[in-house]
């Protein structure tokens, strides 16, 4: 996408992907909060799959809440597997990344550009878990 068309929220989610380490993953949310609209996870999947090449985006360092590369298989998820077993990261045959041993926590001045990337963070730290075990997608009573 030309960079003058781009979003405030496209660029700086760019920018935010752009500064995941190798051998560190980031999430879909992690990256929206990032950039400033926690809730806009679908958002960074759609500006990766739209972009991430073009863009020299290190795409394959972002996966799902759960550790989970969302790539179906045949369709990327080899790809992002290799590209991750590359950097060191360690991934299971289903996909799962352990999230505790590689997510990326960016420094705090990065995550104190925005309000919504503060709440994000803190309420990542403070659970281990952002949903209830009882479903996907409630978030949890506080």
């Amino acid at each position: 996408m030309d960079g003058r068309r781009e979003t405030p929220f496209t660029r700086t989610a760019k920018e935010a992907i752009r500064r995941i380490p190798r051998g560190r993953v980031a999430t879909y949310g992690q990256i929206a909060a990032l950039a400033g609209r926690a809730g806009a996870a679908r958002g960074v999947a759609w500006i990766l799959h739209s972009s991430s090449e073009a863009a020299g985006l290190p795409w394959h360092r972002v996966i799902n809440v759960r550790g989970g590369i969302s790539l179906p298989r045949g369709r990327g998820f080899e790809e992002q597997k290799k590209r991750l077993a590359a950097e060191g990261v360690a991934v299971g045959r289903d996909g799962q990344v352990d999230l505790k041993r590689y997510q990326w926590e960016p420094a705090e001045g990065a995550a104190a550009r925005s309000a919504a990337a503060r709440k994000f963070l803190r309420d990542f730290l403070e659970s281990p878990s952002i949903f209830r075990s009882e479903g996907r997608g409630r978030r949890r009573a506080r």
